[in-house]
């Protein structure tokens, strides 16, 4: 766990490097273009300010984006019963806990780190998992704010949402400008260019969350829960139902327990989430060795 921890904080410095990266380059094609060197300031300080706001305010906007609703004990003491018994297990601040008015099952794990955590399910997974199969689940995104998953996860919704901004601003100045540029073939190519390159740079910033962690958070549940069945059971029957949100959200899919898009969205050639077939399969090993 403290490896995981260790190798979580180093990559959030490497994922910010990258992003500086891919921002100052930006700038400097665009200062390059207009042979204005204010352009780059400004791109950087939109770029920086903004990857800020995203962080520090990520949490909120990534549960509203999916809808989320914060419930109290009171609400459904059931599943706020499972998350308090895992975060005394797991020696963490108990979280606060979302509910999204959704059919599929799914859930996901946001924050910036523990002590200012939040876990959601939807009220299909609240609707189909028994006690042991909820916990299974809820383990497994618990691990996700032990280890800091969360913290990266977050850091690269907050750049990937950056760098489309910048993108777009790119895109408006090139495309747009009314002066003798436009003239030029160049400028209309670039603004193309950027176009393109606008959510292909946003997923390879996302795609920092590598499916290893999705491993790693199933065997850290099971540590917790001492019960891979429970986990295993609740992975069959998400594969059984699908677990497809009605409310689609690119930007915030690699949170979730299971992929939360279409099968036929080109997103899902960059999934950050490993098959449940080779989930379930590295379970059964953990059970054969117990």
């Amino acid at each position: 766990m403290y490896s995981q921890i260790s190798s979580n904080k180093r990559k959030t410095i490497l994922i910010m490097a990258v992003f500086f990266l891919i921002i100052g380059a930006l700038a400097a094609f665009l200062g390059y273009l207009y042979r204005d060197i204010s352009l780059v300031y400004i791109v950087l300080t939109i770029g920086t300010v903004y990857a800020f706001i995203s962080y520090w305010a990520g949490t909120r906007w990534s549960l509203a984006l999916n809808g989320a609703q914060e419930i109290q004990k009171k609400d459904n003491p059931r599943l706020w019963r499972i998350v308090e018994n895992l975060s005394i297990t797991d020696g963490l601040p108990m979280p606060k806990v979302y509910i999204i008015n959704d059919p599929a099952p799914n859930a996901f794990a946001t924050g910036r780190d523990p002590e200012h955590a939040s876990v959601c399910a939807t009220s299909g997974l609240l609707d189909i998992m028994n006690d042991q199969e909820l916990q299974g689940v809820f383990a497994h995104e618990m691990s996700h704010v032990k280890n800091y998953d969360i913290r990266v996860a977050m850091i690269s919704f907050a750049l990937a949402a950056a760098i489309t901004i910048i993108a777009d601003f790119i895109i408006r100045i090139t495309i747009f400008s009314r002066d003798e540029r436009e003239q030029n073939p160049v400028f209309l190519i670039a603004g193309i260019i950027a176009v393109i390159l606008a959510p292909i740079l946003a997923t390879m910033v996302s795609l920092a969350v590598s499916r290893r962690r999705e491993y790693l958070a199933d065997a850290s549940g099971v540590l917790a829960t001492r019960y891979p069945e429970g986990l295993e059971s609740a992975l069959k029957k998400i594969q059984a139902s699908g677990s497809i949100l009605q409310k689609q959200n690119t930007a915030t899919a690699h949170f979730f327990f299971a992929n939360p898009l279409k099968e036929h969205s080109i997103t899902n050639l960059f999934s950050t989430h490993p098959p449940i077939d080779q989930r379930i399969a590295r379970l059964k090993k953990m059970e054969d060795h117990q």
